[in-house]
């Protein structure tokens, strides 16, 4: 009777250990810090597209402009390098998800879809989408109802191709960058072109590479934010640095060195 207890307590007993390495393992891992991750790889990734003012290159090949020098300032709070790597602007998100990127930093605006795939800071920079032509054509053109029946170009998965769609314009064009929506305008390839308020004071008018053209329609207000992948400890860390450098006038600076207007 002593042995057959014995083998019932022992049996007990093993049920109880592999219960117990049970819950161990279905335990969930805790969610694997970004901040940590960067800061012991030594970098920030930062994906961007050549797009003046925020990411573009001067005269000796480097990145420069306000969002080249924001994310440095960042990295230098990180005690990181920033490493800044072209993408196609259509895949950003799949490319922040497989961490070929840590970062989507170049002129975003926020959007429900980028909210939807990935963590947005807090905004930074006001910006809008605006109509560029010739500044012979744009005297035609006062509002969207009129220019209903012209070609379009802009960048594909940008917020110039959804105002476009919005506007049900159906002659459209999708380009790898906003640099090539102006290309295809100033060569004539297309009519008109929706871009960014920011690269449109930056590379059209009198002074720049495009003095022929200009913005004829100014079609919405936004704003830019940085994207950091889903849940990710980055987004808050990012905020907090950057307003410490709203607070100490650096931000500010660098918004009067680019012509930008900063966020409230």
């Amino acid at each position: 009777m002593k042995r057959i207890l014995a083998l019932i307590m022992a049996v007990l007993m093993m049920s109880a250990i592999f219960v117990g390495c049970g819950s161990t393992s279905a335990t969930p891992d805790q969610a694997e810090s970004d901040v940590d991750y960067i800061t012991d790889k030594g970098t920030l990734v930062v994906g961007i597209t050549d797009y003046a003012p925020m990411n573009f290159k001067d005269d000796k090949g480097e990145w420069t402009g306000f969002d080249t020098e924001f994310a440095q300032k960042v990295g230098e709070k990180l005690g990181v390098k920033v490493e800044f790597i072209e993408i196609n602007w259509d895949n950003k998100f799949l490319e922040l998800d497989s961490k070929s990127i840590d970062c989507i930093w170049n002129g975003m605006t926020i959007t429900e879809e980028a909210k939807l795939n990935a963590s947005v800071t807090e905004p930074y920079v006001e910006n809008a989408q605006v109509v560029v032509m010739t500044a012979k054509n744009a005297e035609k053109y006062k509002d969207a109802e009129s220019m209903k029946d012209l070609k379009f170009a802009a960048e594909a998965g940008s917020a110039g191709e959804s105002t476009i769609s919005d506007n049900k314009w159906a002659d459209y064009t999708p380009v790898k960058a906003q640099s090539d929506a102006l290309l295809e305008v100033a060569s004539g390839s297309v009519d008109a072109c929706v871009i960014d308020l920011t690269m449109a004071n930056a590379m059209t008018g009198e002074g720049t590479s495009y003095e022929d053209l200009t913005k004829a329609l100014e079609l919405n207000k936004e704003q830019y934010g940085i994207a950091c992948r889903k849940d990710s400890d980055l987004t808050n860390k990012i905020n907090q640095i950057m307003n410490d450098l709203k607070g100490d006038g650096t931000l500010e600076a660098l918004a009067q060195k680019y012509s930008l207007t900063l966020a409230e």
